[in-house]
């Protein structure tokens, strides 16, 4: 534990970096691999949606008993009408429902179709034909509901966009904040799609709940940054570099908070898909797991760096860059910057980048410790003379005459 309170102890002070904000190349083709790869399962395979989005017919089995009314129960069921052959029910969803009753959800199904099913039920828990009751899934209220959430999400974007401009008044700022999140998003719904799991309102939430641990995460580093960038021309750091530093500086809190976030999502996916079947929970928890997993690795990895990206151009920052390059030569070589014998036969842009650089280096000194003019009577000023003077050929500057002592006084 100590050790680990040292390393998150230098990171802070900038005794220890990890660059996370070099290796533009790198970062950028592994996020764009997985958002790429993503969205062409999405568009190959599609997304498996439930039937409260399709439509679909529900069989309710009701005054059970205690012994039949139980998720083992439901387990066998799911089992045997998922394997029965009937067209529309290889997903089933079977659940419990009060104490005495279990629900058996499916596509539509023909008159045929349903008296197999039935069959199939009554074969694993035998009751009396009044006891299944039947009735129909319109897809309207899935419809709305979807129609609900991509209003939301729209609303919640710009509203993000609007939030983050007025807070850091930075416009770039909240364009790399809305392509981490689109980058989550994105990563999300494929892994969901690849997972084959349906497509339920519990999903959806999943979803939108993910969008705001994302920004959250990332608007913390954001502010890091915009703390450790405020006053540039007072250190030696580029933005880049401070970026970078505040990355460190978050790192231990990002990762304490995503652990204790994923490992109670992981337990709930974990007992809902292993032990359990209960889908509506186990649709939450995937969402919302991977969504904070990407999360992570966005606001890490993705928004500073496309931030520093973003303003790279900006004069402040290419002038920040410089300072910091002088200061990294001077500290390797203290006579760096002093122009060699030879300065005339280096190439002229190499002459005019160094004088340029060296502009800028002398233009920070001086704002740090201003020159005073030198104090009368000191350093190279030369006292009054007492005597006569006269131009002397040997010393080439004008010097006292001297006369001899019997003259002297006369």
């Amino acid at each position: 534990m100590g050790k680990l309170s040292q390393t998150g102890h230098d990171l802070y002070t900038g005794r220890r970096s990890i660059d996370f904000v070099g290796h533009r190349a790198l970062w950028y083709t592994i996020s764009g691999l997985l958002v790429v790869a993503c969205l062409l399962v999405i568009f190959i395979k599609g997304l498996n949606f439930g039937i409260e989005f399709t439509g679909g017919t529900q069989y309710r089995l009701s005054d059970l008993t205690s012994s039949q009314a139980t998720q083992e129960t439901a387990d066998e069921l799911r089992d045997a009408v998922g394997e029965s052959g009937i067209p529309g029910t290889e997903n089933p969803n079977v659940t419990t429902t009060g104490d005495d009753g279990l629900i058996i959800q499916v596509e539509d199904l023909t008159l045929a179709q349903s008296a197999q099913l039935t069959n199939v039920v009554t074969d694993i828990v035998p009751v009396e034909p009044d006891q299944v009751s039947q009735d129909e899934i319109g897809a309207s209220w899935g419809r709305e509901v979807a129609e609900r959430a991509l209003i939301g999400v729209a609303v919640f974007l710009v509203l993000v966009a609007l939030f983050i401009g007025i807070y850091f008044r930075e416009w770039k700022m909240s364009v790399a904040a809305l392509v981490a999140l689109f980058h989550d998003v994105v990563i999300t719904i494929g892994v969901y799609s690849l997972s084959g799991f349906s497509v339920t309102p519990a999903a959806v939430t999943g979803v939108l709940a993910i969008l705001g641990f994302s920004l959250y995460d990332t608007v913390v580093v954001f502010d890091k940054i915009r703390e450790n960038t405020a006053e540039m021309r007072k250190t030696k750091l580029s933005y880049a570099q401070s970026a970078n530093l505040a990355v460190n500086q978050t790192l231990v809190r990002s990762i304490n908070t995503s652990i204790v976030a994923l490992i109670p999502l992981a337990a709930i996916l974990y007992v809902s898909a292993i032990m359990l079947g209960a889908s509506s929970l186990k649709d939450l928890a995937l969402a919302q797991f991977v969504g904070m997993a990407a999360g992570i690795f966005s606001s890490v990895l993705i928004a500073p760096r496309l931030l520093v990206h973003l303003k790279s151009n900006e004069t402040e920052v290419v002038q920040a860059e410089r300072r910091a390059k002088a200061a990294a030569r001077r500290a390797v070589d203290p006579y760096a910057d002093v122009p060699a014998a030879h300065a005339d036969d280096t190439p002229a842009t190499a002459r005019a980048d160094r004088d340029e650089d060296l502009a800028v280096e002398v233009e920070y000194e001086e704002e740090r410790s201003p020159r005073t003019p030198p104090a009368a009577g000191r350093g190279r000023i030369a006292p009054p003379a007492h005597g006569p003077v006269e131009e002397s050929g040997a010393a080439g500057r004008p010097q006292p005459s001297r006369k001899p002592r019997s003259k002297r006084g006369k």
